[in-house]
């Protein structure tokens, strides 16, 4: 195997992150998943993962530096045995037994070579390396990598979106038709008394996964409507009611709207300008049960009315 520093092409000085970059030029240049017609690809990326074995590996590449491993990472001064063991000369296979195929590279593996330390290839680089070109991770069937200690594919990207309604909607519960990206139209239900703000999540109707993985899920924020009589307040909804002079002073019934419809509430005689009356259980639910409608009353006078004028000159 060639010197590591020069299949990486840094100096024997180079800093550990001016390594890093150049292992991450070279694995994404040279990556399978981007050159399917070169057949030396997979070669050439072995090549630059196994110098970033040692290259990259601090205490690795100390020993490099030193003499004590070669460029595959074996400690020198084995040269005394022969392939199977000991008792002949090695000639470039396995110092430790075999014919050397215990120590290839296998791309499946998303490793370095087998025998080898176990995912020290720096899956967080490769990772990153494959996002670069669309891949979610190199497997070898739907699920994501095969093969014991790889990472799974990854999943589609969710989809975020908005689902306005009404607060009569919100009292009810309805179903509302949300447009998607790419046409798409899906069917949401959005349950009785949902929270402003709060999350719909629709699992695996994202984006599809670029490797296989599941797909992801589509995220829509409730928003209310602004409404022509309420106001929200928590779990409370407040309004104002215009009550009639006479109604003011001398009492009686008033209609005062609901999400479910108008009722009747009477009120006492003598009631001023912005007093504020409570209907219970008729606002949106909250984490102690449904709130209250606060009704607040704003007194009209009669308009032109000559007689109320009179009296009120003579009372002053």
């Amino acid at each position: 195997m060639r010197d590591p520093y020069t299949v990486l092409g840094v100096p024997r000085s180079a800093s550990e992150a001016e390594v890093k970059s150049a292992f991450r030029k070279l694995a994404k240049q040279y990556h399978p998943d981007r050159n399917a017609d070169d057949p030396k690809a997979k070669e050439r990326f072995a090549e630059v993962n196994n110098a970033y074995e040692i290259v990259g590996d601090k205490e690795k590449r100390g020993q490099f530096d030193r003499g004590e491993i070669d460029a595959e990472g074996k400690p020198k001064g084995f040269e005394g045995f022969g392939p199977g063991g000991a008792g002949g000369p090695f000639r470039g296979g396995n110092p430790f037994g075999g014919n050397g195929q215990d120590f290839h590279f296998d791309f499946n593996m998303g490793g370095a070579q087998r025998g080898g330390r176990a995912g020290s290839f720096n899956e967080d680089i490769l990772s990153d390396i494959l996002r670069g070109f669309g891949g979610g991770g190199a497997g070898s069937g739907p699920g994501g990598m095969g093969g014991r200690g790889q990472r799974p594919a990854q999943p589609g990207r969710d989809i975020t979106g908005e689902v306005s309604v009404t607060l009569e909607e919100v009292a009810a519960g309805v179903t509302k038709r949300v447009g998607l990206p790419g046409g798409r139209t899906l069917e949401v239900k959005v349950p009785a008394f949902v929270g402003d703000g709060k999350t719909i999540r629709l699992g695996g109707q994202g984006e599809a996964s670029p490797s296989g993985g599941k797909a992801g899920d589509v995220l829509l924020t409730v928003r209310y409507l602004p409404h022509p009589r309420f106001s929200v307040d928590g779990a409370n909804l407040k309004t104002r009611i215009d009550v009639p002079l006479a109604t003011a002073v001398l009492g009686g019934g008033i209609r005062v709207p609901t999400l479910e419809g108008e009722v009747e509430m009477t009120i006492p005689a003598w009631t001023n300008g912005g007093r504020t009356f409570r209907l219970r259980g008729k606002g949106l639910k909250g984490k102690d049960g449904r709130g209250d409608i606060l009704a607040a009353m704003d007194i009209q006078l009669p308009q032109g009315d000559e007689a109320l004028a009179e009296l009120m000159r003579k009372g002053t």
